[in-house]
């Protein structure tokens, strides 16, 4: 098996290592209740994706 002739330096490891980055996470608005929500996932808040509602969530009142 081929072996490498010589060391990498750290500058080049760094180099190479420079594009292992934390993406953050890109978020869309809901359609619906406008709040920050991953793409092609259900909102969290209303339940509601394309335009549908996924998940029937229970209206709680504060008396």
């Amino acid at each position: 098996m081929a072996q490498p002739k010589r060391r990498w330096s750290k500058a080049r490891t760094h180099l190479r290592r420079s594009t292992w980055k934390k993406e953050e996470p890109k978020l869309t608005t809901c359609p619906h209740c406008h709040e920050p929500v991953m793409p092609h996932r259900v909102c969290k808040n209303c339940g509601y994706y394309d335009g549908k509602e996924v998940i029937a969530k229970k209206e709680t009142e504060n008396a």
